[in-house]
């Protein structure tokens, strides 16, 4: 079964040759191709001899190229990843030439259509989170963490009183947050779950203090399907689940039934062993993959399409130089056609590169905060919102304004 045709983001030399060694170019062909890969540059899997060869072609002719295993020119191989390069008319070009075509070049073209509208039509996202809207509409949100935990790897126990959360989170609405993210479990590296129960008594307290303070909205960071209910009834009106729906089985029926906004975000592993040594063949690859399965299952579920927001998973299940790739080519996410959130707030990553504590750890968030609104997050969940609210619409400054 051909993929589902992906944009690729390929900023250094580097990248390009090991992307192209991936689907088996040789060489010869890397050196001639590589400068073209400079352009718009997307990759399509498991495409059937026959149509590769006709790719190559028609991309050729059009002023455009097509990077293919070697094996596909003299027939050795039956079925090639590839990627095509070129600028957003040679593309137009091609989806009419294959829309009639055998050999699943039509797919391929009703794919590629959607892609390039997702990436490059798309006009900004406004999001209902139970009546109060999240307006990411050529600006970039910010949503402040709220951990109401005693063992979170950041604020835990800062603000596990309940008086000290509802006062921390009027502070944030004040300082430029657009939400509040409120968590009663760590998801730190290591950590252990805890009861339903016990996250209950540990945000209800807090969301219910907040109504009638806050004109935002809240979101409530679980995993846990029965923990929504309780919370959305208390006030809340998005849910994020750092699972991606992985955890818990009732959490997509749950979400849907209640009509909120539903975070899902990539993981691998669980917050206990995720960061045991992970490992990816290509982390961009199987990060889009994930994400592109989970969001089907909510929406087959019946989440609205226009409720639903992907998150790479900074720092869960990822390598120092996973976060990087992520952050550099964070930009391949809008294929997918949903909000993109990030969080790369304090996280080990930036201590690890710095050499720093957790609580040094504000211009390594700044830096990566800018370098994901410059990419494509439309929305990023931070800890320190006065300081990163001011990176954010200085970073939307150069992004949207001509």
């Amino acid at each position: 079964m051909v993929g589902h045709p992906r944009i690729l983001e390929l900023k250094t030399p580097a990248e390009v040759q090991e992307e192209f060694e991936r689907i088996g170019v040789s060489q010869s062909g890397i050196r001639i191709m590589a400068p073209r890969a400079r352009f718009l540059n997307v990759k399509v899997e498991g495409v059937k001899t026959p149509a590769a060869l006709i790719l190559k072609q028609e991309m050729l002719s059009g002023g455009g190229e097509c990077a293919v295993h070697e094996g596909v020119i003299t027939h050795q191989v039956g079925q090639s990843d590839l990627v095509l390069m070129g600028r957003r008319d040679h593309f137009d070009e091609l989806i009419q030439k294959i829309s009639t075509q055998d050999f699943g070049l039509h797919e391929i073209g009703e794919g590629l259509k959607k892609l390039l509208s997702n990436v490059f039509d798309y006009q900004g996202f406004l999001i209902d989170c139970g009546g109060r809207i999240l307006n990411l509409k050529g600006r970039t949100g910010v949503m402040g963490v709220l951990n109401v935990t005693p063992d979170s790897f950041s604020d835990g126990g800062s603000f596990l009183d309940p008086s000290a959360a509802i006062d921390r989170a009027i502070q944030m609405e004040d300082e430029g947050a657009d939400i509040i993210d409120i968590g009663g479990e760590s998801t730190r590296p290591g950590s252990k779950s805890v009861s339903i129960q016990e996250e209950l008594n540990r945000i209800l307290p807090v969301i219910e203090g907040l109504q009638g303070r806050l004109t935002i909205p809240i979101s409530v960071d679980t995993c846990k399907a029965k923990v929504v209910p309780r919370a959305l009834k208390a006030g809340a009106g998005m849910v994020n689940d750092i699972s991606g729906l992985g955890f818990d089985k009732e959490m997509a029926d749950t979400v849907a039934h209640h009509e909120v906004p539903l975070v899902i975000m990539h993981i691998k592993g669980i917050p206990k062993n995720m960061q045991e040594n992970p490992t990816y063949n290509d982390v961009m690859g199987e990060i889009i993959s994930y994400l592109d399965e989970r969001t089907q299952q909510a929406l087959k579920a019946g989440v609205s399409p226009h409720k639903v927001i992907v998150d790479p998973g900074i720092g869960f299940g990822k390598m120092v130089e996973d976060n990087f790739t992520i952050l550099r080519r964070l930009g391949e996410l809008k294929g997918l056609g949903f909000p993109i959130l990030v969080g790369p707030s304090r996280k080990s990553f930036i201590g690890i590169t710095l050499d720093l504590p957790v609580e040094e750890r504000l211009e390594g968030t700044a830096a990566s905060v800018a370098a994901a609104v410059l990419n494509g997050a439309n929305l990023v969940r931070v800890h320190d919102v006065k300081e990163m609210v001011r990176v954010v619409r200085i970073a939307d400054a150069i992004k949207y304004q001509s």
